[in-house]
């Protein structure tokens, strides 16, 4: 039985190699759409549940971890900026306020399955014109959700978070460890 990361994210390659570096990726392509009405919790764990199943169809033999983060702040949902007039909204209406960040999690293996998410409040510095353009200036935010990076250049506009740092980047280590052990029996 082989460990598989149903994603495509460098971070969350990285972040699965603190847990063990016997694991292959194996990308989904299935349609990440939901509900637009649903909560943040509840879209992140839908999309983390399509792109787990998706591979676990093919891998049914396999342990299967899938994850999915969004950024939320008002009740809105921010995904990842197509452009740079998008990233620099994005990143005035994070501006001096605290934001949640949601990681749904899936894991299927031998029949089970476990979901989760997890939480954490990131709370920005207020932001000028300036430092704005500067930050979308660099390219990262393009690829982030919330059109932002904490372990990147990103952590310069963030004043403070509560929470577990690395469900911030995308995967939350510890919570993920402890998940994977359930499911297979492995505690």
């Amino acid at each position: 039985m082989a460990l598989i990361l149903a994603s495509g994210s460098p971070r969350r390659k990285e972040l699965l190699g603190l847990i063990t570096p016997d694991f292959t990726v194996c990308v989904s392509g299935a349609e990440e759409t939901v509900d637009p009405n649903l909560s943040p919790a509840d879209t992140v764990l839908a999309l983390s549940r399509v792109k787990g199943e998706a591979v676990a169809r093919e891998r049914p033999d396999d342990t299967v971890i899938a994850a999915d983060t969004v950024v939320a702040l008002d009740g809105k949902i921010l995904g990842k900026p197509a452009n740079a007039a998008e990233a620099e909204h994005m990143l005035r209406f994070l501006s001096g306020r605290t934001h949640a960040v949601y990681t749904g999690v899936y894991i299927a293996s031998g029949g089970r399955e476990v979901r989760f998410y997890e939480k954490t409040d990131v709370s920005f510095y207020p932001l000028t014109n300036e430092e704005i353009g500067e930050y979308v200036s660099t390219g990262e935010p393009f690829d982030k959700a919330g059109a932002y990076g904490i372990q990147g250049k990103g952590a310069l506009l963030v004043k403070g978070i509560r929470g577990d740092y690395f469900n911030v980047v995308g995967f939350p280590v510890a919570a993920v460890q402890r998940a994977l052990k359930k499911v297979t029996n492995k505690q």
